[in-house]
């Protein structure tokens, strides 16, 4: 009963209060961590939860939101798949990635004690910039043409996908995954089959959907409206196949938002202004404007479902911090993520490319962490990553992500208040 009503009250004072935390320093996500903090064994003890003996349950729960915002993400991106646009996100994904695990587990190596394999599932962890809490510095809507907000909302988005082959690394050097003779297992199945197949999954099923329904609408007039069903049985389809496929999932959910995406844009071109009136059923139907209100239909539902999400997520983690000891390490290791390993491997990665310095800073400052690396937590426990070690990378993880909630988000909205001021701040 206590919970139904906590429920209600919670949610009726955010819908209350909306309008004025966004005139505030904060994020919603910051209250909702004082709020878990209040509810578990630190406040009223109603919210018990332990990282490792409710890991299941987490882990579900982690995914089912990194989903939906990957697939939102990917809704958001309005850029032709050979769009030279791609190259940045593409880096950051890629390169700063592998330069931030290589980083955080040498941190936690030499400062934390960590074994090799532990500290790789660290870095592999907290390496991933999230979809999910990162929303304030993504781009607002699929017209949205700042370059800034396009690169941070595609890096996260292709990010939390490549960053599943170096947990399952750092896993197997700990025994608890098979990397296969001189890794070749690892290299085959789990990078290149896993990010291939998961992008063509992605695509192809979203792809095929997509035009099935704009189909059927504008011929019969039929399958308008329970957009929601729809949104979630994209994800649902996209993800499972993925899934049985053993390819990266979370890349799949991702390609399917940019799939959508990409039927409109095609069907509809660059140069279209955006619709502020409310559709109807003539335009569901309607042969040019269907593409955009279905996309911006399943965008639409699809941000309702996760800002849902990420409020009982960021809840738990508040409640959370109370079952775990943190490391003394955590506050070296933290500071070190975050000022050093991050800029240095978005400045690596960035070497080359046209974007202003301005920029390059802020994207290195937004490398910001949260549901993302509370899923690969919970999946790496899930496999078997228990002890000292595990409980010491649960300490600094959690720290990371509390800590990534209060300074980015205390900052976002001044920083990207003188960033639009600037001429840089147009995309190129």
């Amino acid at each position: 009963m206590e919970w139904y009503l906590l429920g209600g009250v919670l949610l009726i004072t955010m819908a209350l209060i909306s309008t004025l935390v966004d005139r505030l320093p904060v994020t919603p996500a910051l209250i909702y961590v004082f709020v878990g903090a209040a509810l578990g064994p630190w406040g009223a003890d109603l919210l018990v939860i332990d990282i490792f003996d409710d890991a299941a349950l987490i882990e579900r729960l982690a995914e089912a939101c990194v989903v939906l915002s990957l697939f939102g993400a990917g809704l958001k991106l309005r850029v032709p798949l050979r769009d030279p646009r791609w190259l940045t996100p593409l880096r950051l994904a890629f390169g700063a990635m592998l330069i931030t695990v290589g980083g955080i587990a040498l941190a936690g190596w030499a400062v934390a004690g960590l074994s090799l394999g532990a500290a790789l599932v660290l870095g592999a962890i907290l390496a991933p910039t999230d979809p999910v809490l990162a929303s304030d510095v993504q781009v607002r809507h699929a017209w949205d043409r700042d370059g800034l907000r396009r690169n941070l909302t595609a890096e996260a988005g292709l990010n939390d996908g490549t960053a599943f082959p170096m947990v399952y690394l750092g896993l197997g050097v700990l025994g608890l995954h098979s990397l296969g003779v001189f890794g070749t297992r690892w290299v085959g199945v789990d990078v290149l089959w896993g990010i291939l197949g998961g992008l063509a999954i992605g695509l192809l099923i979203a792809t095929g959907i997509g035009r099935l329904v704009l189909g059927v609408r504008r011929r019969f007039g039929h399958a308008v409206g329970l957009d929601e069903f729809l949104a979630v049985g994209i994800v649902g389809l996209v993800y499972g196949a993925a899934l049985f496929a053993h390819t990266l999932a979370f890349l799949a959910a991702f390609a399917a938002g940019v799939a959508v995406r990409r039927i409109e844009r095609r069907e509809r071109g660059d140069h279209v202004e955006v619709d502020d009136r409310e559709p109807d059923t003539d335009d569901a139907t309607h042969a040019e404007h269907a593409p955009a209100v279905m996309a911006n239909a399943l965008l639409e539902t699809n941000e309702q479902f996760e800002r849902i999400a990420e409020l009982a997520l960021v809840i738990v983690v508040g409640a959370l911090l109370s079952s775990v000891t943190v490391p003394s390490a955590a506050w070296l290791i933290v500071p070190v993520a975050f000022l050093v390993v991050r800029p240095l491997s978005v400045i690596a990665a960035m070497v080359g490319t046209r974007r202003p310095w301005v920029e390059r800073g802020l994207v290195s400052w937004f490398g910001i962490r949260g549901i993302g690396s509370l899923y690969y937590l919970a999946y790496s426990i899930n496999a078997g990553f228990v002890g000292p070690g595990a409980e010491t990378v649960a300490g600094i993880v959690l720290v990371a992500i509390v800590a990534s909630i209060a300074v980015h988000g205390v900052s976002v909205t001044p920083l990207l208040s003188v960033y639009r001021r600037r001429p840089e701040a147009k995309a190129a």
